[in-house]
């Protein structure tokens, strides 16, 4: 009984790590990009650590320090800072966008700083000269702030809100 007990134990372990073992594959600690595709690994990885796109850098999500000329995550998620010249996120973004042009075509959670910010769904805060959101829970300052659906003030000057 004993016996059996162990080998089950050695399959179920075996059958854990084979299945993980693709998941994990797709993560890297580290990207360095000159022009996606010329990158140390694929747009198809996922990079959770420190991105560092010399000119333009594309992975599928990024968690972590992204820094570059032009930051791209895809179909994922991006989470932690990024810093650059244009930011663009065409999944979620949640964290810190410090770019002059910010762009995060689904929901943004966080903080966005840049000449230009543009969310989907915005929820926390925006300040730049340009803020568009097309839902909001937040705060918008800038120049321009715009609230597609549900703001208090559909564009207004100065500052807008939705809460």
């Amino acid at each position: 009984m004993a016996r059996k007990s162990c080998l089950f134990s050695v399959f179920v372990v075996c059958a854990l790590i084979l299945t993980a073992a693709p998941v994990l594959a797709q993560t890297r600690p580290i990207q360095i990009s000159l022009v996606a595709p010329v990158q140390i690994f694929p747009e198809r990885y996922s990079i959770t650590g420190l991105r560092l796109n010399l000119i333009y850098g594309r992975n599928v999500s990024v968690t972590g320090l992204d820094v570059g000329l032009v930051n791209h995550t895809t179909t994922g998620k991006f989470k932690g800072l990024q810093y650059g010249l244009v930011g663009l996120a065409d999944s979620d973004c949640a964290g810190w966008q410090d770019n002059v042009v910010n762009i995060t075509n689904g929901k943004f959670e966080g903080f966005q700083y840049g000449f230009v910010n543009y969310a989907g769904n915005m929820n926390g805060f925006q300040l730049g000269f340009v803020n568009y959101a097309q839902t909001a829970k937040g705060l918008q300052i800038g120049l321009i702030n715009i609230i597609r659906q549900g703001g208090l003030f559909p564009v207004f000057p100065i500052i807008n809100w939705s809460f």
